[in-house]
Formats: C-alpha cells, structure tokens, sequence
C-alpha cells in the first residue's frame, strides 16, 4: 500500500531502498514492479552499515543514551524515544546521518 501510494503522489522515476527482509520481496512487489515500470527496487547488501542511513540515527541515539542509567524497562523505553524524536525533529541531524553513509550522490 505504501508503494502504491508513493507512485500516486510522485511523478517519473521512482527509485526505493529497501532492505533484504523478506517483507521486502516476493509475488506482490513482483507484480508491483511488472504493473509500474517507472517503479524501481535497489536493495541494500546483506550488511552494509556503512550505507544505510539509519545506523547514524542509531549511533547518535546510543551516544545520547550511553551514560543513562534507567530504573527500569519503562523508563529505558521513555529515554529511547525520546533520544529518536529529538533526532527525528531535526532536519540538520537527519541530513548528517545522510552524508555519512556511503550513498552514492545522487541518493543523498
């Protein structure tokens, strides 16, 4: 469904990262991909932190948390979130955890 909505609201080329979960592959991304040309997959390798985005979230995120000393699951749990919503409302950290990876340029 998201595919589908992302390829309503984009026009041209639309090019999708995705990882190798098996969510991501299978008889309906296959008829996906054969019903939307414009519609293209690139998958990240095995393991490649060093590509993928998210592992400068995750990075900054344990930074913040390193020297945290939660009393427990539920207080854990509020200090990761809140370490994710503070780099997820800012657009200047995000775009850090962009250049960092080894994206090629077109990507970042």
């Amino acid at each position: 469904m998201f595919l589908r909505e992302l390829l309503r609201q984009l026009r041209g080329p639309v090019i999708v990262l995705l990882d190798n979960s098996s969510t991501h592959q299978g008889e309906p991304l296959q008829k996906l991909l054969g019903q939307h040309p414009r519609l293209r997959i690139e998958h990240f390798p095995a393991y490649a932190p060093e590509l993928n985005p998210d592992e400068g979230v995750w990075s900054l995120a344990k930074r913040e948390l390193a020297n945290s000393c939660p009393k427990d699951v539920d207080e854990l749990m509020e200090d990761i979130i809140r370490s994710i919503n503070g780099i997820r409302s800012s657009p200047a950290k995000l775009r850090g955890c962009i250049l960092q990876s080894h994206l090629p340029l077109f990507l970042r």
